[in-house]
């Protein structure tokens, strides 16, 4: 099945709507700190479509952006040791650390695992 590429406007819709306007990892579902979080970057040749998206609060959004938090192929919160390692907290993230995120109802909206295991092996400081 060929899903078909949206622009970022229509990314930032559908991915709300897909998650029910509530983050996938916290559950927060205040709308202005909300983002719609690509998996896989435009700029590493990621698309806008909605199985390369994840809406996230943005402090999760940056986490994720930037490797300390990402999500194994079966929607379960991973946390990099350097988290702590460098900035000595995260005490909430590696409590949770395991436990599944919520995703879309519908099979075609969740990230797809191709997106997640780019985003493990490219960005997540695994070490």
């Amino acid at each position: 099945m060929t899903i078909p590429r949206i622009g970022q406007q229509t990314f930032k819709a559908v991915i709300s709507e897909n998650y029910g306007h509530r983050c996938a990892l916290t559950g927060d579902k205040v709308r202005p700190v909300l983002e719609a979080a690509h998996i896989r970057s435009v700029q590493s040749g990621g698309e806008h479509r909605s199985d390369n998206g994840m809406l996230l609060r943005s402090d999760m959004h940056t986490l994720f952006d930037r490797g300390y938090i990402s999500f194994d192929d079966r929607f379960r919160l991973r946390v990099s040791p350097a988290l702590r390692e460098r900035f000595g907290n995260g005490d909430w993230l590696y409590a949770r650390e395991g436990t599944p995120i919520n995703v879309p109802v519908r099979p075609v909206d969740r990230p797809a695992k191709e997106f997640l295991e780019w985003h493990n092996e490219t960005v997540f400081v695994g070490w």
